[in-house]
């Protein structure tokens, strides 16, 4: 029985499309895949590929149109391929619900963890066990969620309520990448801007978690987009 996962290229510049076919054929992926929007929704909906790679520029369809139709009614991971320095698109196609963004050019290494990663969550969500996780471990940090508690090579961490709120929410999502509107939503309520408040916040939280805040290992910045909480340090 072949268990390879499928994978579904979206992708209209040729050149892209045989260099990710080529990686991920080489690594024991089942690939499918198409140039164009209204395509990929049907490709979606007829395959049920484990993981769709979508590109935003497509000749037929805006991909953020094509990432909305696909979200309706499959919760399949999506990773959007951006192109460098758009950074309205991203946090667009983020709030949407893209569980991950890659940016052009990109190498392999970064494509193969970002697909690994999408796969992971996938599984996760499959789990009916999955919401009774009790705690996450991450190097040395660990998070544990019935004594909420958060600690350092086992030496308690002393956080705000703020703070503990920010990440459970980031660890929760682990190696996703959550915008500021969405962290905003969840921690302060719908109804207020509190982007410098969030900033503050992450910074204390850094120098509390990092051995060295300006190089952070646990929660990376994706600048002009948001946070991540890593799933393992490099």
């Amino acid at each position: 029985m072949d268990n390879k996962p499928v994978i579904l290229i979206v992708e209209d510049e040729e050149g892209i499309a045989n260099f990710i076919s080529a990686v991920l054929k080489a690594n024991e992926y089942k690939i499918i895949k198409t140039d164009k929007g209204k395509e990929a929704i049907a490709m979606t909906a007829s395959y049920s590929p484990d993981l769709v790679l979508l590109d935003l520029g497509l000749p037929d369809m805006d991909g953020v149109d094509v990432l909305k139709t696909i979200r309706a009614w499959s919760a399949i991971p999506i990773i959007v391929v951006s192109a460098r320095g758009h950074e309205r698109e991203k946090v667009e196609a983020l709030d949407l619900g893209a569980d991950d963004y890659i940016t052009k050019p990109f190498g392999t290494s970064e494509l193969l963890a970002r697909i690994r990663t999408g796969l992971r969550h996938s599984q996760k969500n499959s789990d009916v066990n999955s919401a009774e996780i009790k705690k996450i471990t991450v190097g040395e940090l660990e998070i544990d969620y019935d004594k909420r508690l958060v600690s350092i090579s086992g030496e308690p961490v002393h956080l705000t309520p703020i703070e503990y709120k920010i990440i459970v929410l980031l660890s929760r999502h682990i190696g996703k990448v959550l915008t500021h509107d969405f962290i905003i939503k969840e921690v302060w309520g719908p109804y207020t801007n509190e982007i410098q408040a969030l900033r503050v916040n992450m910074a204390n939280i850094r120098r509390k978690l990092e051995k060295n805040p300006a190089a952070p290992r646990y929660i990376v910045t994706h600048v002009g987009v948001g946070y991540r909480m890593v799933e393992e340090l490099d």
